[in-house]
């Protein structure tokens, strides 16, 4: 009897120069995937994430479409080689787009373009330096809460990222952020620290780009899902264009529910999470909410095991 997968698919943090490398001598498909969105977009998006620089890959409207090709690229390779089908599907922020075009809800090229989109309207929603986002590690998530509802002074500040147990990410207004990192630490945080992002993501800043995605999406229809997909905002299971169209938009304002996810999944009786793209970012944090193990596909070796999981 097969195991019971599910298939997670990360979002941006999880890129680095160099990403998929390893598999391109022996899956063509990797790098055919990439040269299906670089003629989208009119740039070698495979030759920037392996040269980069750094920097442009970081910006996040390459991050998104360069993360979006990785993942659905590895797919693709795990169907060819007849990969046990995954129970459920479910994508960190960005990555629940990856997870709709391989649930074959989302037709890859027109993702690519979306992605793309989401990225310069995200971008240019909020001038540079105006906002900011903040690790904190250690509190309690009422106790976050209650710290972002005293410290806003009008000004915006919330819960991002709920990433896992006692980890949480905040966004905001820059100087909202800056009290509260100085705050969390005065409650007890074992760390609270800004990070190093563009875009202050999954807070009410993000409102006038939620706005405009809208309009984007207006043009766009979603197939139901041939796989079930567990969103962000509501931790919930949506099949219609439109319901999936309204939660990928309230997405950008709202936090994402990652912990409440794996706790969902954790209750289905799976017995393990693949991750589906670069990185590991998924496996660290869900090991803190889970004993379910993830799987990283990370090269050749990590897509063999998960093709006998």
């Amino acid at each position: 009897m097969s195991k019971k997968i599910v298939f997670v698919f990360p979002g941006q943090g999880s890129q680095a120069l160099g990403m998929l490398s390893a598999f391109v001598p022996e899956y063509p498909l990797i790098q055919e995937t990439f040269a299906e969105a670089s003629a989208v977009l009119n740039k070698d998006l495979w030759k920037l994430c392996q040269k980069g620089p750094a920097e442009t890959l970081n910006q996040t409207e390459n991050t998104q479409p360069a993360l979006l090709a990785a993942s659905v690229a590895l797919w693709k390779v795990y169907r060819q080689k007849n990969g046990v089908l995954p129970l459920f599907m479910a994508g960190h922020s960005l990555g629940e787009y990856s997870a709709l075009v391989c649930a074959g809800s989302l037709e890859f090229t027109t993702a690519i373009r979306l992605v793309a989109e989401r990225g310069r309207l995200m971008q240019n929603a909020v001038p540079f330096g105006t906002g900011a986002m903040a690790a904190i590690v250690g509190l309690e998530d009422t106790t976050l809460q209650e710290l972002c509802d005293s410290l806003r002074n009008g000004q915006v500040l919330s819960p991002a990222n709920y990433n896992s147990i006692g980890q949480t990410v905040v966004a905001g207004t820059s100087e909202a952020v800056d009290r509260l990192v100085e705050q969390a630490k005065k409650a007890g945080a074992k760390l609270a620290k800004r990070i190093p992002v563009s875009v202050p993501s999954h807070c009410a800043l993000m409102l006038s780009a939620a706005e405009r995605l809208a309009n984007y999406l207006n043009e766009i229809t979603f197939l139901s899902p041939q796989f079930k997909i567990i969103n962000n905002v509501d931790v919930k299971i949506e099949e219609t264009s439109q319901a999936i169209k309204s939660a990928l938009v309230r997405q950008l304002f709202n936090p994402v529910r990652w912990v409440e996810t794996i706790q969902w999944l954790e209750k289905q009786a799976i017995d393990t999470l693949v991750e589906c793209g670069p990185g590991k970012v998924l496996a660290g944090l869900n090991k803190r909410i889970t004993s379910i193990p993830t799987l990283s596909i990370q090269d050749p070796e990590t897509l063999q095991r998960a093709l006998i999981a």
